[in-house]
């Protein structure tokens, strides 16, 4: 079975949907930065979005691997356990990062502002979803899973640390 990643390479509307409005970029790994988890489990930048911000593959592994996300602002978090669950909360839920309550109110008005500028949004994402062979969760789903992962008791072993004044971003999310 071909890797998700290279299912997104090779298909360009689901590119085209995770690069907007997933803003979720794979031809850029690099942080703005130079990070390193605390615990000395292994980080590899493997996708960027717009405001640079990155996603780390955490750990050995493929892409099974914990995912977590680390903004330009100094804040990171643990968003996914595996890239399919990070692309169906990208496919789902592209405004979570304008919902750190994980709140259904919070999620209704940021969409809102996304299907205002984007009317074939379900359309796009629900074709990209099959593309990569992904069944799609409802949005409460998807971020009662964020939430689950971001605060769960494994996160805390993922705190990403600002290398040169071995510093620790703060918390992305809100608890």
């Amino acid at each position: 079975m071909p890797s998700l990643i290279t299912a997104i390479t090779d298909n360009a509307e689901a590119a085209d949907f995770l690069s907007w409005p997933g803003d979720f970029d794979l031809d850029h790994t690099d942080h703005v930065e130079e990070v390193h988890l605390a615990s000395g489990a292994e980080l590899e930048g493997f996708a960027a979005e717009g405001a640079g911000g990155s996603y780390f593959f955490c750990g050995d592994g493929g892409e099974e691997r914990p995912i977590l996300y680390a903004d330009s602002e100094g804040r990171a978090g643990l968003v996914a356990i595996g890239l399919p669950e990070l692309l169906r909360l990208l496919l789902v839920a592209p405004w979570w990062r304008d919902c750190p309550g994980f709140s259904a109110a919070e999620s209704a008005a940021a969409s809102a502002v996304y299907l205002a500028d984007l009317p074939d949004l379900a359309d796009r994402r629900d074709r990209a979803a099959a593309a990569l062979g992904l069944v799609l969760p409802t949005e409460a789903e998807v971020l009662a899973r964020l939430r689950e992962v971001a605060l769960g008791a494994d996160a805390s072993a993922f705190v990403l640390v600002f290398t040169p004044e071995g510093t620790p971003y703060e918390s992305l999310f809100a608890d």
